[in-house]
């Protein structure tokens, strides 16, 4: 028997329990992989409290990097083989099944660890930055959560790229961090609107890249600038209420979307063409994974608990 993390119910981070579990079997297409981190991600949470119904017994998880210790029929992966993954499932675990399509091979000299905190927040960011919205050189974009996972990966890929960064943080160690990424002014929340407004000489954001949702999101408007683009990609504060689309008409000809990391994975090419980007960034030392803190298996519940609170910069994860 093995170890994974079970919730028979929705709820807080309490339901969140070690139990034993036997080994899932590979089918046909898929791998099974011995465990070594697991990454931890506000879409957990999400279906921890039931805003995204899963069947129960559940177990979270769609981040890990391991090791192929079993592959099923068809699949060229050799046992042995270091991979990631963030489109796998129930990977708060010791094992984890995944389809050998979506298994990234890992280079060597990445650690597990990097691995691990990369797929999901690093296909994220290199989508956001490569394909959601053209960002021009010199453009300016604002950029929530600047000290999060997604938000010092993004703020790499794009102040890499030649654009003006400005980033939202709450706390003093929060902005060093985010300055250390490229960031060219951090701000706090509070009145962050008025200010992009000012650093710009009036004209606002090209861009505004807001995973914070709720709080964040009537500011976000009123900081792009006319004929920009809000982007929307996630909703760490709570889902934003039903828009009036003649906000953006007011708001000087916005466009807003909601990429969703799945339609910007659409086959192994793409796949392929993001992981090979992220994976050569961080052999050469240009694109930094922080991960922020690491918790025994048991302690999932701690880190959605840091997550939720905004105690953590950087990536969580979890090892097995």
């Amino acid at each position: 028997m093995a170890k994974a993390i079970v919730m028979s119910r929705t709820g807080g981070p309490e339901v969140l329990e070690l139990k034993e579990a036997a080994p899932p079997e590979p089918g046909p297409g898929q791998v099974l992989i011995r465990v070594a981190a697991a990454g931890v991600n506000f879409i957990d949470t999400y279906e921890r409290e039931g805003i995204y119904p899963m069947p129960l017994p559940f177990t979270p998880g769609r981040e890990a990097a391991g090791t192929v210790v079993q592959a099923g029929a068809g699949v060229d992966l050799a046992e042995g083989t270091r991979v990631t993954t963030a489109e796998a499932r129930a990977t708060y675990a010791e094992y984890a099944l995944v389809d050998a399509a979506r298994a990234v091979p890992v280079p060597d000299g990445v650690d597990d660890l990097t691995a691990a905190a990369l797929p999901l927040q690093g296909f994220t960011a290199h989508f956001l930055a490569r394909s959601v919205v053209p960002v021009g050189e010199r453009s300016t974009v604002l950029l929530h959560a600047g000290a999060g996972g997604v938000g010092l990966l993004l703020t790499q890929l794009l102040a890499g790229s030649g654009v003006r960064v400005i980033t939202t943080v709450s706390t003093d160690e929060k902005e060093l961090l985010s300055r250390e990424a490229g960031a060219a002014e951090v701000l706090r929340y509070d009145g962050f609107a008025e200010r992009v407004r000012e650093l710009t000489d009036g004209r606002g954001a090209e861009v505004v890249f807001d995973g914070v949702g709720r709080d964040t999101f009537d500011a976000s408007l009123q900081s792009v600038a006319v004929r920009g683009t809000l982007v929307l990609f996630g909703a760490a504060s709570g889902p934003v209420p039903p828009v009036d689309p003649q906000r953006l008409n007011r708001g000087g000809s916005l466009f807003l979307t909601r990429p969703t990391f799945v339609d910007y994975l659409r086959d192994a090419g793409e796949r392929a063409w993001r992981a090979g980007e992220l994976f050569d960034a961080v052999a050469a030392g240009t694109l930094k994974v922080r991960v922020g803190a690491t918790y025994p298996l048991a302690d999932a519940g701690r880190a959605h608990e840091d997550l939720q609170a905004r105690r953590t910069s950087g990536k969580l994860v979890l090892l097995t």
